[in-house]
């Protein structure tokens, strides 16, 4: 398999941020949510919860394949 460039730098860059914390992943959630506050916007979004349609979703007409 060839070496991806983009995945490589994707995971060095995951690698430093883990080791930054100590690889403690609530740290590093901490720091995200630390950071969102500060740049007034959601960097990690809720996940959809099973079985809940969202109203948006009612509206929205089948697409048929042709």
């Amino acid at each position: 398999m060839r070496d991806d460039p983009i995945v490589a730098e994707v995971r060095r860059t995951r690698e430093e941020l883990a080791a930054r914390f100590n690889f403690d992943v609530d740290a590093i959630f901490a720091d995200m949510q630390s950071r969102q506050t500060t740049l007034g916007q959601r960097l990690v979004l809720p996940k959809k919860r099973r079985g809940l349609v969202d109203e948006s979703d009612r509206q929205r007409k089948p697409v048929l394949a042709e």
